[in-house]
């Protein structure tokens, strides 16, 4: 059985070599977004704020929509848990204002385990983002045997009902396992995607996975240094090759690891820690313009659980205060999106007790 395994992974590793010569080759330029304009009064606005009856709600992701955009985000018993499912919520904007809809669940284990080809078991759900290459999909963290170790990315179709189709990225030729997401994609000229992900088997490191305008993976790129397990990468394109990486440690340096890339993400530095401290937990950012990043992190090292919103303006090198959220219960897990020009905040709240989602423009921001 053992050879058997081996010639099976051998040849898939030759098929996808063939495959990959075949296809066109990948542009290794970021396509960056507009500035955000700073025009206007300045806005700050909650749109939604939720706990939970029981259990816990955490890791929220959003997902951007025509008329406006949704929040996910994992509900269950506990995270990991063999009753988690991805619940969410509407967030649109009408003639008064935003407005949310009921929470409600979104995609259930069972309704994956249906959609999956081939079908597979599924024992838990995790961290879900959108994937932004392929209107109505998701990209989730979806467990069928043991914890997040060995975890897989399914790329999810979404209708009216729930999961239409769904299956796993192809990241390994073995197990194909222990791959986890977190942060938002990035996107390349000429319409391809790269999805950052990480691998936390044994030496965690941060990977960017390539994606064709198909949603096929192309190919992966690694984020590590030797003595750290550094997952989540959040990547910020600063103009067409260079781009900063933020990563988490889970190896206890209590700071925020950062690694740069100067030919579009085809190779990285040595990621090294920053003097930025870091309670062992994910970081959002993104792109404002002209070196500009705004951050959303727990750096504190004093008051861990607050969460602190800072702004850039020498592409992430030094930073400035900007708010800091500071209710009962730990803020994490945030997720920054642009929302036309605004920008959309999500995070947990009450140490997985519920989600919040903030709103805000580069008024406010400038104002702070």
């Amino acid at each position: 059985m053992p050879l058997v395994i081996l010639a099976l992974a051998a040849l898939s590793l030759c098929m996808s070599a063939v495959a990959m010569r075949r296809a066109a080759p990948l542009k290794w330029r970021f396509a960056l977004p507009a500035p955000l304009p700073v025009a206007g009064p300045a806005r700050f606005e909650t749109v939604f704020e939720y706990q939970v009856p029981e259990g816990e709600a955490h890791a929220p992701a959003i997902v951007l929509r025509a008329e406006g955009f949704d929040v996910l985000w994992f509900q269950g018993s506990k995270e990991a848990a063999a009753d988690v499912d991805i619940h969410g919520v509407e967030i649109r904007q009408d003639g008064s204002g935003w407005r949310a809809s009921p929470p409600g669940p979104v995609l259930t284990r069972a309704g994956l385990e249906a959609a999956f080809e081939p079908m597979q078991r599924v024992v838990t759900l995790g961290n879900t983002i959108e994937n932004e290459a392929r209107a109505g999909h998701l990209y989730t963290t979806a467990v069928s045997l043991g914890g997040w170790a060995m975890a897989a990315i399914a790329d999810v179709e979404i209708g009216p009902d729930g999961p239409l189709r769904a299956r796993k990225l192809n990241l390994s030729p073995l197990l194909n396992r222990s791959f986890l997401v977190k942060s938002p994609m990035l996107a390349y000229e000429g319409g391809s995607t790269a999805l950052p992900a990480y691998f936390e088997m044994g030496w965690s490191h941060g990977v960017l996975i390539r994606l064709d305008a198909a949603g096929r993976v192309r190919d992966r790129r690694r984020l590590r240094a030797p003595g750290a397990r550094l997952i989540q990468p959040m990547i910020v394109p600063l103009d067409a090759r260079r781009a900063v990486a933020f990563l988490r440690d889970l190896g206890g340096s209590g700071v925020l690891w950062r690694s740069v890339t100067e030919d579009g993400g085809q190779s990285w530095k040595e990621p090294v820690p920053t003097d930025r401290a870091n309670a062992n937990a994910p970081v959002a950012a993104l792109w404002l313009g002209t070196g500009r990043i705004v951050m959303a992190a727990n750096d504190d090292a004093d008051a861990p659980g607050d969460l602190v919103l800072s702004l850039s303006e020498d592409e992430g090198r030094t930073w400035r205060v900007l708010h800091r959220f500071e209710r009962p219960g730990a803020r994490r897990y945030p997720m920054l999106r642009r929302v036309g020009d605004s920008v959309a905040l999500t995070y947990s709240t009450g140490t997985k007790r519920g989600i919040a989602v903030h709103l805000f423009n580069a008024a406010w921001l400038a104002g702070q």
